[in-house]
């Protein structure tokens, strides 16, 4: 086979269709174009983004505020008052709490909340506490065991205790003496009244 003998598949062209030319072109009145209106008209149509009239979406988006954040992290919870009914002195943590059945949420990492009360001394195993939580654990006698770690935003403010800030000294005598800061005393204020008098 050479170069001049190769031929385009049948049925892979065809003629353009020519509107408007008689009865024999098969395209007659209305051209294929149907019975009159916006799409009928020469250059008429509509964009592809045109909705009808309605608030097209690229003017909605203004109004959708906000977004969901993908990192979101969702803890199933349990609230201390759920804690009573294990036996005293034991080591509870998510796998008794799913036994027990006062674990909500399907799914993820357990958050102890302080809502109730408790009098029983436990060791709790979790994933995060809440600060009245942990206060009421640890009030009961019982302790706080984080999986994964201690986090170091509650180690750190543990350690943190407020430096202790000093009085400023008066200092008396002249302008442009180098002389040692003296407290004064409510007496040498009496005196130095007295002697102006």
């Amino acid at each position: 086979m050479r170069l001049h003998e190769l031929s385009s598949p049948e049925g892979s062209t065809r003629e353009r269709i020519r509107i408007g030319r008689g009865h024999g072109s098969g395209k007659v009145k209305t051209g294929g174009k149907g019975t009159k209106g916006q799409k009928a008209r020469t250059g008429g149509g509509v964009p592809p983004y045109f909705e009808g009239g309605q608030l097209p979406l690229i003017r909605k988006l203004p109004y959708r505020r906000g977004f969901r954040n993908p990192f979101r992290v969702e803890f199933r919870e349990v609230n201390v008052q759920d804690l009573a009914g294990f036996p005293e002195g034991s080591t509870v943590g998510p796998e008794e709490f799913e036994i027990a059945g006062v674990l909500r949420g399907k799914s993820g990492p357990v958050k102890v909340l302080g809502q109730g009360d408790l009098s029983v001394r436990l060791t709790v195993r979790a994933h995060k506490f809440s600060a009245g939580a942990r206060q009421k654990i640890q009030a009961a006698g019982g302790s706080v065991d984080w999986i994964g770690g201690e986090p170091e935003a509650e180690s750190a403010a543990e350690g943190v205790t407020e430096p202790a800030v000093a009085e400023p000294a008066l200092e008396v005598g002249g302008e442009g003496e180098d002389q040692p800061a003296v407290a004064q005393t409510a007496s040498d204020t009496d005196e130095v009244e007295s002697s102006t008098e």
